[in-house]
C-alpha cells in the first residue's frame, strides 16, 4: 500500500497505478475509522480495479465552535486497517496542501436548496466545506466511482447533485449504513458518548423505525401528530432534538405524507455529542 501526504507525491503514483490496475475507487474520510468506512472501502474494492482512501480532517466544514481540534486522529491504527483492506494508496493531505492561502480564503462550492435544509439549516457553510473539499479530491485523484455511506444521506445527495450539476465523469455509489448491534448508527463521533449515553443512544434508531412504520402504515395522513409524538419522546428520553423532519429524496423538500419516496432524518444530541441517522421509506410501503 502506497501512503503519500500531499498532492505532487500523489501525481507521481496515481499514473502508474491507473496504467497497471485501469479503474479507481475513491473512499474520502476523515480517518477515525471504524466498520462503517471499512464496509465502503469493501464496495470500492469490489467495484474497480484499484482503490484510494483519502484521510484528511477538513478545516472548511467545521465552524469555529465545533469540534475541528479535538475530532479524534488515529492514523497509525488508520493505515493499519486500510492495509489489512487492501487498500492500494492512501492520501493523507495537509490543511495547507489543501488550502495554500487558508480555507477561509478559498472559494466555496455551494450546492443551493439540498445544502440548505436539515444540517445546512443547522451548521451554515458546512456543505460547501464538504463539497469544496470533496471536488478538489476528485480533481487529484480522478476516480471513475466514489463512495459514500448512506448514514450521511444528505451528504450523499448534495454529493450527487454537484457532480451531476458540474458534469463530472464520476459513478457515485452509496454504502448502506453499517450498525452496532444495537441498532446505533456507526460514527467516529459515538466514542464522545459516556457510558450511559451511549446505553440510550440506540433509542435514536429505534424511533426512526417505529415513526417510520407508523408513517407508511396512515401513507396520506398528515405526518405532523406522529412526527410530533416521536420528537416529544426523544426529549423525554435525554436527547436534545435539533430536527426530526419527513423529507423528499431528490429535492429534501418537506413532506406532508408518504406517497412519494422519502426520508426520515433525525438529527439529537447528548451532552455535546450530536448524533445524525434517517430511515428512508419507499412510495407505496
Amino acid at each position: 500500500m502506497i501512503v503519500v501526504s500531499d498532492t505532487a507525491a500523489l501525481a507521481e503514483h496515481l499514473t502508474p497505478l491507473r496504467d497497471r490496475a485501469g479503474t479507481i475507487a475513491f473512499v474520502p474520510t476523515m480517518g477515525n475509522l471504524h466498520e462503517g468506512h471499512l464496509a465502503l472501502v469493501d464496495q470500492a474494492r469490489a467495484a474497480a480495479d484499484a482503490v484510494v482512501v483519502s484521510i484528511f480532517v477538513n478545516p472548511m466544514q467545521f465552524a469555529a465552535h465545533e469540534d475541528l481540534d479535538t475530532y479524534p486522529r488515529t492514523l497509525d491504527d488508520d493505515l493499519s486497517a486500510l492495509r489489512e483492506a487492501g487498500v492500494d494508496l492512501v492520501l493523507t493531505p495537509s490543511a495547507d496542501d489543501i488550502y495554500p492561502d487558508t480555507s477561509a480564503r478559498h472559494t466555496a462550492i455551494h450546492v443551493p436548496e439540498l445544502g440548505e435544509a436539515l444540517c445546512g439549516r443547522d451548521r451554515p457553510g458546512h456543505f460547501d466545506g464538504v463539497c469544496t473539499v470533496v471536488y478538489k479530491l476528485f480533481q487529484l485523484v480522478g476516480p471513475d466511482i466514489a463512495v459514500f455511506g448512506e448514514k450521511d444521506l444528505q451528504q450523499l445527495l448534495i454529493i450527487k447533485k454537484m457532480v451531476a450539476d458540474l458534469s463530472l465523469p464520476i459513478d457515485i455509489q452509496s454504502g448502506a449504513t453499517q450498525r452496532a448491534e444495537d441498532g446505533l448508527a456507526l460514527s467516529s463521533r459515538n466514542q464522545y458518548l459516556s457510558a450511559s449515553e451511549r446505553a440510550l443512544a440506540p433509542l435514536l434508531w429505534q424511533t426512526l423505525q417505529t415513526c417510520g412504520a407508523a408513517l407508511t402504515a396512515t401513507p396520506r395522513e398528515p405526518p405532523a401528530s406522529i412526527i410530533d409524538a416521536a420528537r416529544v419522546a426523544l426529549e423525554q428520553a435525554g436527547f436534545k432534538v435539533d430536527y426530526l423532519e419527513l423529507r423528499e429524496l431528490s429535492t429534501l423538500q418537506l413532506l406532508d405524507n408518504v406517497d412519494q419516496d422519502c426520508a426520515l432524518f433525525v438529527a439529537a444530541r447528548l451532552s455535546d455529542t450530536r448524533l445524525i441517522d434517517n430511515i428512508q421509506l419507499a412510495a407505496g410501503n
